[in-house]
């Protein structure tokens, strides 16, 4: 319903995903929802129309005053519906107001309102309130606190005009009212305001971010370029070298190639070295994706933090363990529930990821065999000397599925994590 009320502009306008992401998370941060904003927009026009259709009861008149009073009513409450419909802190407000028609009806309806308050009723003077507000809304901030202002001194100096002095004014009443259109203007330009500042604060982090991604990428290229470049021209001098030596000094051949494999090695521990630096998922990281993951999946999850510093190597087979985990569980099971805990154990450390499962399919145990993602995570797990079981569990007669990854403190090959060929 959301979608259907809010972005009918989505439709109009060449909008990409992330405007859309973008707008919907400013009208959530700003702190008042569509439906409170709803509520909001018809209590005002309510007050609005209110005081003058209790004129139009209490003094019946002519037809012609009936019918006029009432069609100017219906267009006050059109014009200030299609206005504040969107949410202000919305790109639809933005849209209504770079609109050909925002600011001729804001005029229009501001010489309604002084018009049928000096010729027919001071209960006209209400649905100032609805214009300040609209001019909040549509208004850049300058011009619209110069209005908010000027709708504010209105109703006194209507006031005291029709009356000829300021003897007999109500004066409880009439500042009540100003006070009234002058703060719910500056609170739709506040409102406003506080959408456009979290609109370009969301556009500056996804800039920032856009940039740091180009920037890990031209260090990336940067690193490899300058890794790769030296070595591999060694390995090229290096082979021609031996080829024509083949004949000529057969014992220098062979070490010129057993010097072209040391290069390659070195060359391909390097180059993995580097690649897995840029690739080593950290475990605060994965846990809270992990809680996101099944959220969005709709399952009911305990998941443990762990807040104590691990070997860097330690920390990312553990992250590694639990995007996996939490992967089979989303993608591979019908769960409802999941538990993820660590566990400590005489210098182990551990972590275990259970779930509830319907249906009889092994999906996990079929996936060990097949060399795909736990196949690769008990590598991980055996070359830093741990263990790890994953299949079914049944616990108090339901099935269940447990993956649980036991590590030493003191990994046995701290080193090794990334083998060499």
């Amino acid at each position: 319903m959301r979608v259907r009320d809010e972005n009918p502009w989505r439709a109009k306008e060449n909008i990409s995903q992330e405007e859309v992401e973008t707008n919907d998370e400013v009208m959530r941060e700003s702190g008042v929802t569509i439906p409170i904003w709803r509520l909001y927009q018809h209590f005002w026009l309510l007050i609005c129309l209110s005081f003058p259709l209790i004129s139009l009861v209490r003094k019946p008149d002519t037809w012609l005053r009936l019918a006029v009073s009432s069609t100017a009513l219906l267009f006050f409450a059109i014009s200030y519906t299609w206005i504040m419909w969107p949410h202000p802190a919305s790109r639809g407000v933005r849209t209504r107001g770079r609109s050909h028609l925002s600011v001729p009806l804001l005029v229009a309806l501001g010489l309604q309102v002084t018009v049928f308050s000096l010729l027919d009723d001071p209960a006209w003077l209400w649905p100032f309130l609805g214009v300040s507000a609209m001019a909040g809304v549509v208004l850049p901030m300058r011009r619209a606190g110069v209005v908010v202002v000027i709708l504010t001194l209105l109703p006194l100096l209507i006031t005291i005009f029709t009356h000829g002095d300021v003897a007999g004014i109500n004066w409880w009443w009439l500042i009540a009212l100003m006070l009234l259109v002058r703060g719910l203007g500056l609170d739709m330009i506040g409102v406003s305001r506080l959408g456009s500042a979290l609109r370009e604060l969301h556009t500056a982090r996804r800039a920032l971010a856009r940039l740091k991604v180009e920037e890990e990428r031209l260090r990336l290229a940067r690193d490899l370029h300058d890794l790769l470049g030296q070595r591999l021209s060694v390995i090229t001098l290096k082979s021609e070298l031996a080829r024509g030596l083949i004949t000529e000094d057969p014992a220098r051949c062979a070490q010129e190639l057993a010097e072209i494999e040391q290069v390659g090695r070195m060359t391909l521990r390097e180059v993995r070295k580097t690649v897995a630096g840029y690739r080593q998922p950290r475990l605060v990281s994965e846990l809270d994706g992990a809680q996101q993951l099944l959220e969005a999946a709709g399952i009911e999850y305990s998941v443990e933090q762990l807040h104590e510093e691990l070997p860097q190597s330690l920390d990312a087979a553990l992250a590694w363990t639990v995007r996996e985990g939490v992967t089979n569980v989303i993608r591979h099971s019908r769960a409802r529930h999941c538990l993820l805990r660590f566990t400590r154990v005489q210098g182990w450390i551990g972590v275990e990821i259970l779930n509830d499962r319907e249906g009889t399919a092994d999906a996990g145990t079929q996936r060990i065999g097949q060399g795909s993602g736990l196949l690769g995570l008990r590598e991980r797990v055996s070359v830093l000397g741990g263990m790890m079981e994953a299949g079914p569990l049944l616990l108090e007669g339901e099935p269940h599925f447990r993956l649980h990854v036991e590590l030493p403190m003191q990994p046995q090959m701290e080193v090794t994590t990334i083998p060499e060929e």
